[in-house]
């Protein structure tokens, strides 16, 4: 039925979204306290990346070197002071960079946390304008304090994560960052005060823009692009909702529209998207959280082969590339697809994204990874022991493994590891259902506060840290962009 202006009512999926971003309340202080870890993390993340990655640190910062924005955002961990669309894309890039922040899985995976990029610098800037005396809402909306904050962190885990649970975009060579813009390009407009009507027109440029392609993340295409793709997702949902608020309009029927809609021409008749549950909290309660700086479905194998490196210690085995004849992984369907990689590693990003290099330089360490350890000047990267582990693995998809990583009520992320000797003996098979960083593990919440004290020690003193903490569990009420000043640095590099 075509509305009043004679234009068809916008698909029921971005209806959908935008309801949910403008009706539903946060109010569960459980849900709230998701929210505060998963702020806690993200930001951990980007001071970890500005500290310890230089490629990442060439790509952040204003286009035009020495520009100063006013009343710009703070990007975390420098000095620097950006527009919100390339503080989006800065802040979403530190996020992600290292692939060290949290994420969920499904039939596509992602990771919730590349909206913060996008969500923070906005009310940062908003925040300082209103300070200012010249605010850049044109309509009413939520304080710009903490609390909108981690609403809006809520809102948009629980839009992408949905997305993502039952919709396997990468089956037609599409990024997952399609999601971060989703999530971020219906949550932004609710921040700067526009209509239900305009973030659903928001929404609809998304699904026209579509995805880039998965190929960045592929074989032997896989390339630094990767760690920047969320930020440039973030970027783009900001700018979807600038544009509209300037005044243009969206596509209705942007997904349904027969020949050109997205369903048509993109997901190629293969239906419309399965939600498996209504929008509500359910992504933030259920988020998993990296404690090894590598991707997702490579810790529970690591894990594995981490005791399995204790029990060769316990033989007086200390020899893994004399003593080891063959390594046998047995995994879920995604992980095989995704870091199963044999063959040259050619970069950072190729080897934290492959299971046989995590795995051979944990049976050589004997601990879990580094993010060093994956860099080109490694002493692992070029190491015959890595290639020759390497070549002696087997990794193989289980049924009953990839069937309980799928399904909502267990939502493990399973790996098992068997050692065979070249003894003879054979090491049985140490099986990892619910690595570090599952909400199933007690421990994960202490080792995510660790975690973020480790990475912010690398640029701020524990007392500054200690503040910044408190701020994040304690002060709802701290407008956002006192809290941000709390985050910026003078560093040598800006």
């Amino acid at each position: 039925m075509a509305t009043s202006s004679g234009r068809p009512p916008y698909d029921k999926v971005i209806r959908d979204i935008a309801h949910y971003v403008f009706t539903y309340q946060v109010e569960d202080e459980r849900v709230l306290r998701c929210a505060r870890t998963a702020l806690l993390d993200a930001l951990g993340c980007a001071i970890e990346t500005v500290a310890k990655s230089a490629d990442c640190r060439r790509i952040i910062g204003p286009v035009i070197p020495g520009t100063q924005v006013p009343n710009g955002f703070q990007l975390p961990g420098t000095s620097y002071s950006l527009d919100p669309l390339k503080g989006a894309f800065d802040l979403g890039t530190l996020i992600r960079y290292l692939d060290h922040n949290d994420a969920l899985a499904g039939k596509d995976w992602g990771h919730p946390s590349d909206n913060i990029g996008a969500l923070l610098p906005v009310m940062d800037w908003l925040c300082r304008e209103e300070a200012s005396g010249s605010p850049a809402r044109r309509g009413p909306g939520p304080p710009l304090i903490l609390r909108t904050l981690l609403e809006a962190i809520v809102k948009a885990y629980e839009i992408q994560g949905c997305m993502l649970l039952q919709n396997a975009f990468h089956e037609f060579g599409l990024d997952h960052v399609l999601l971060v813009k989703l999530a971020s390009a219906a949550v932004v407009p609710w921040l700067l005060g526009m209509s239900e009507t305009e973030t659903m027109a928001c929404i609809s440029h998304v699904w026209m823009d579509a995805a880039p392609l998965r190929v960045y993340r592929s074989g032997l295409n896989t390339i630094p692009r990767k760690g920047w793709a969320a930020g440039d997702a973030c970027m783009r949902a900001v700018e979807f909702a600038l544009l509209v608020r300037s005044g243009q309009s969206g596509s209705p029927t942007v997904l349904t529209m027969p020949r050109w809609g997205f369903y048509a021409s993109t997901w190629r008749g293969s239906g419309v998207f399965v939600l498996p549950m209504p929008y509500s909290d359910w992504v933030v309660r259920n988020v998993f959280y990296k404690v090894m700086p590598l991707e997702g479905h490579g810790i529970a194998p690591v894990e594995a082969a981490v005791i399995q490196s204790g029990r060769m210690q316990d033989r007086g085995l200390h020899h893994p590339v004399q003593d080891i004849e063959k390594v046998v992984i047995r995994t879920n369907a995604a992980a095989k697809m995704i870091i199963d990689k044999p063959g040259p590693l050619h970069n950072h990003a190729d080897r934290d994204h492959c299971m046989q290099y995590a795995v051979a330089v944990s049976l050589l360490k004997g601990s879990v990874p580094e993010a060093a350890d994956f860099d080109d000047d490694s002493p692992f990267a070029s190491s015959h022991d890595v290639e020759t582990l390497r070549a002696r693995m087997e990794i193989y998809a289980d049924d009953r493994l990839t069937a309980d990583y799928l399904s909502l009520q267990k939502k493990s992320i399973p790996s098992g590891v068997t050692v065979h000797l070249t003894n003879g003996q054979i090491l049985e098979e140490v099986l990892v259902e619910f690595p570090c960083g599952h909400v199933e593990r007690p421990e994960t919440i202490v080792h995510v506060k660790e975690k973020f004290r480790r990475n912010l020690s690398l640029l701020f003193s524990a007392e500054e840290a200690a503040l910044i903490e408190d701020a994040v569990e304690n002060r709802d009420h701290l407008p956002v962009r006192d809290f941000v000043d709390m985050l910026a640095r003078e560093s040598d590099f800006t």
